[in-house]
């Protein structure tokens, strides 16, 4: 195993938790789809410079054809599905909730991209979403979560599930860079006339703004989007959704270290039992596979 392949699961982890961060910042100042509309427009610039300059690959028109299918799902869907439910009042701990079912989904429909799901592995599923909801319980609103917001986050969990599992199906090597260009620009196609049909298109451009759009742009997506991406072509789907059940947990670190939220023993014994159900998944030695 490559120094990469151990370094990516706690980089990602890591990384993907900021996202919360990144959020928290921008939200008062800009609009969310606009706001992702200029994430995803400078995600493409910045991955087609490097592109070009390193004179990469390009994919063949079919495997674009699957790039952008996967891409509508894992970035357009996803981000746009979270950030305006919460926009819209759905509290940020139910939001959390409901995306952290995507491992449970991802086991379910593995043997459809020809993966098979150990009992350990299954166990390690439930203990981590019982973790994920130890961690996150205070923050619940579950009475506030019907409507509108809960249809879109729900949205996001399918999105970025199904455009995993189609990713890892049809498309699971490519060049980073050059495939991004082709999903980052697919999203921004999608969500650029939606943000103008739906929002006033506001955007503050004061300095929480500029801090949150950099870093979505420089390390959320560019890294943390290419670290998923190698995971997926280096691992099991199970195992590398099953790595998101931490993010909850690295998130509330950091808001207890940030901003001052509260961080009791409930959280940190979800925080182990998370830990333990992520083991069980990914600590299996002898992955199993269909023929």
């Amino acid at each position: 195993m490559s120094l990469l392949d151990r370094l990516a699961p706690p980089l990602f982890i890591f990384i993907w938790a900021t996202g919360y961060i990144a959020a928290k910042l921008a939200a008062p100042y800009a609009d969310p789809l606009t706001f992702l509309s200029w994430r995803y427009a400078g995600v493409a610039l910045l991955m087609l410079g490097l592109a070009l300059a390193a004179r990469a690959a390009w994919p063949t028109p079919r495997q674009m054809l699957h790039l952008a299918v996967a891409g509508l799902g894992i970035q357009a869907l996803y981000l746009a599905g979270v950030w305006v439910s919460i926009r819209q009042g759905l509290p940020a701990g139910t939001a959390a909730l409901i995306v952290n079912l995507q491992p449970v989904l991802v086991a379910a429909a593995a043997p459809l991209i020809g993966e098979r799901v150990s009992l350990r592995q299954w166990a390690g599923v439930a203990l981590g979403l019982g973790g994920v909801l130890l961690v996150i319980w205070h923050k619940l609103n579950l009475g506030a979560g019907f409507g509108m917001p809960l249809l879109l986050c729900l949205m996001a969990l399918l999105g970025i599930t199904a455009g995993t599992l189609y990713q890892k199906r049809f498309v699971p090597q490519f060049d980073l860079r050059t495939g991004q260009v082709v999903q980052f620009g697919v999203a921004l196609a999608a969500t650029l006339p939606l943000a103008w049909a739906l929002e006033p298109m506001r955007i503050v451009w004061n300095a929480d703004v500029i801090i949150a759009m950099g870093w979505s742009i420089l390390v959320l997506t560019a890294g943390g989007i290419s670290l998923m991406f190698h995971m997926l072509r280096h691992g099991r789907v199970t195992a590398v959704s099953s790595t998101m059940y931490l993010v909850p947990s690295v998130t509330s670190v950091m808001a207890w270290l940030l901003f001052d939220e509260t961080l009791g023993a409930q959280a940190i014994a979800g925080m182990g039992v998370t830990l333990l159900g992520v083991y069980l998944v990914v600590g299996q030695r002898k992955p199993e596979t269909t023929a």
